[in-house]
């Protein structure tokens, strides 16, 4: 058994909300790593994925953004990593 894994960044914390960035990983040896190189993620939300037969097994901790920095550039917050064993 190997392990695909996927990651979606979403707008917010839900899961229903929509995918704005995402990268997919095959440990199965069928595909190579891709980092989103495609115009649509492979999913519209979280849910979508769970829809599908993905797992999900990690969510990002929500921590609030410290006053003044709305206006910065940073990380995106909302990541989910999914799973499927092949």
């Amino acid at each position: 058994m190997r392990q695909q894994v996927l990651v979606l960044y979403l707008g917010t914390s839900a899961l229903d909300s929509e995918v704005v960035g995402w990268a997919c990983y095959d440990g199965t040896g069928r595909t190579h790593p891709t980092t989103g190189d495609s115009d649509e993620p492979p999913y519209k939300t979280g849910v979508a994925a769970l829809e599908d037969g993905w797992r999900l097994f990690q969510a990002a901790q929500l921590i609030p953004a410290p006053p003044g920095s709305e206006y910065e550039t940073s990380f995106l917050k909302h990541e989910f990593f999914f799973e499927k064993l092949i």
